[in-house]
């Protein structure tokens, strides 16, 4: 619904829903997402289906009034002409309806939106998550198949750098949750069946570093930014804008890393495998005929390796603070309705249980920004180093699982931290489906259970399972009012 903003904070809004910085390019004429949707056919329904949100404030009056005609008949959507008519789907796409699908021009690209907000489903919602209504931003949306939509892509390969990979400078090894990983000849087929797999590539999450491990980590909220820092689980951000610049000029537009400021910190980063990994990518991009990379408007400043600079480059700086403006204005949304005395019960045990050491009582405070180490967030932790990096970096260390795929590349040691995980947000919880960044746990109560075992990640527990059930209320009521 419109927002009463002006100056920097509805640019950073528009920013936000909108801005791509020319990664249309990227996903147009690379990825070449629009030209899979159209030649699947995927209907509105199904692109409902696979968790994304339609702003009914976008989606032109003629088609709006005949949807709403025929939901008033069916509400369940099955007999809906519009629902169910694919050519309908590249015109809500067009008309910037489908929130994070950014069209410019005759190209589509993709802006933060895509993660980061749902609709408030008072049109329709589908069983599986999408929904159609009024735009909410900040919310994590916990039900994106975003493995399944790239899957969708007529040219899939273009996303090596995020796929699960096997480089010959790794001896062979994979990290991730596939058996084996993908290569430069890998076919088509092949990278549409490891993004397609929730096994490997599970809804809900986004592989957010272009290591070449199969990494994703589980979608996070972006509201009140002012309390959240450092950023990215592994804390390699300190500033929000740093880690947006980042998102915008490698993970929207990968072709970014065949440049030299990519190349430079790629080979930071993973030595060796990072430049088999960028010379494989080139022959990817060469032999699925992707052409005029890079494709994201930046200004070359700074090194490549520094946080506010990682390739070389930045997007237009003043947009980057706008946004910086906007995600702290978005307030949270209110706690579930809970138990008020079991909640209460629920804060006394959290407190006696050492859950404040790490986490805060008052959501209305930054959250502490220490890093805490891997092995007290996981005991089994038992890593094998598997290359040496120069410092401050550590060395690329891997456990056996996928629990720390996530730092064995990318983490704080960048910035000369410890390989360690950042504290998350308190709140939205109730709507969390999962927990843990991998998905591991199931709900907040298997969270809290022993029964995972002392090794296990996150192995901070509650015995009793009435005192879980309090814990679980207070956790669940938890706003940025909560003290």
């Amino acid at each position: 619904m419109p927002q009463d903003l002006s100056g920097d904070a509805a640019l950073g809004r528009d920013v936000f829903r909108f801005e791509t910085f020319g990664n249309e390019g990227f996903w147009t004429d690379a990825v070449r997402l629009p030209a899979g949707i159209a030649a699947a056919r995927v209907t509105p329904m199904q692109a409902l289906e696979l968790g994304l949100q339609v702003d009914v404030d976008a989606v032109p009056s003629d088609v709006r009034q005949r949807l709403a005609r025929e939901l008033k008949d069916d509400p369940t959507g099955r007999s809906s002409s519009v629902l169910n008519d694919a050519s309908l789907t590249p015109k809500l796409v067009m008309a910037n309806a489908v929130m994070g699908m950014s069209a410019k021009g005759d190209k589509v690209g993709t802006s933060c939106a895509l993660c980061h907000s749902m609709s408030d489903a008072s049109v329709f919602k589908s069983p599986k998550g999408g929904s159609i209504g009024h735009r909410i931003d900040g919310l994590a949306n916990h039900d994106l198949n975003l493995g399944m939509i790239f899957a969708t892509a007529a040219n899939t390969r273009a996303l090596y750098t995020v796929s699960q990979l096997t480089l010959v400078a790794n001896k062979g090894k994979t990290l991730g949750g596939a058996p084996t990983g993908l290569t430069p000849s890998s076919t088509e087929a092949e990278f549409d069946a490891y993004f397609s797999n929730p096994k490997y590539y599970p809804v809900g999450m986004f592989d957010d570093s272009f290591d070449g491990n199969g990494d994703p980590m589980h979608n996070t909220p972006l509201f009140r930014q002012d309390l959240a820092a450092p950023y990215g689980s592994e804390g390699t951000f300190t500033k929000i804008d740093d880690f947006s610049n980042l998102v915008f000029t490698s993970l929207f537009d990968q072709t970014m890393l065949t440049t030299p400021g990519g190349r430079a910190f790629v080979h930071k980063l993973a030595g060796p495998a990072g430049d088999e990994m960028i010379d494989g990518y080139v022959k990817v991009l060469a032999a699925t005929g992707v052409t005029g990379y890079p494709y994201v408007k930046t200004t070359s400043t700074g090194k490549p390796g520094e946080l506010a600079t990682p390739v070389g480059v930045r997007v237009d700086n003043r947009k980057l603070l706008a946004m910086n403006a906007y995600l702290a204005g978005l307030q949270a949304p209110r706690g579930a309705v809970v138990d008020r005395p079991s909640a209460m019960r629920g804060k006394m045990v959290f407190q006696a249980s050492g859950c404040a050491g790490c986490h805060n009582t008052d959501q209305g405070r930054p959250v502490p920004t220490t890093l805490h180490p891997m092995k007290q967030i996981w005991p089994g932790d038992a890593p094998m180093v598997l290359a040496q990096r120069e410092p401050p970096l550590n060395p690329v260390l891997n456990s056996p699982g996928v629990f720390d795929d996530k730092w064995a590349v990318v983490n704080a040691s960048v910035r000369g931290e410890k390989r360690g995980v950042a504290m998350p947000l308190l709140l939205d919880l109730a709507r969390k489906p999962v927990f843990l960044h991998d998905n591991s746990v199931p709900s907040l109560d298997a969270l809290f259970d022993p029964r995972r075992g002392p090794t296990a990640p996150h192995p901070f527990y509650v015995a009793k399972s009435a005192q879980r059930a309090d814990v679980v209320n207070y956790l669940k009521g938890l706003d940025a009012g909560s003290r």
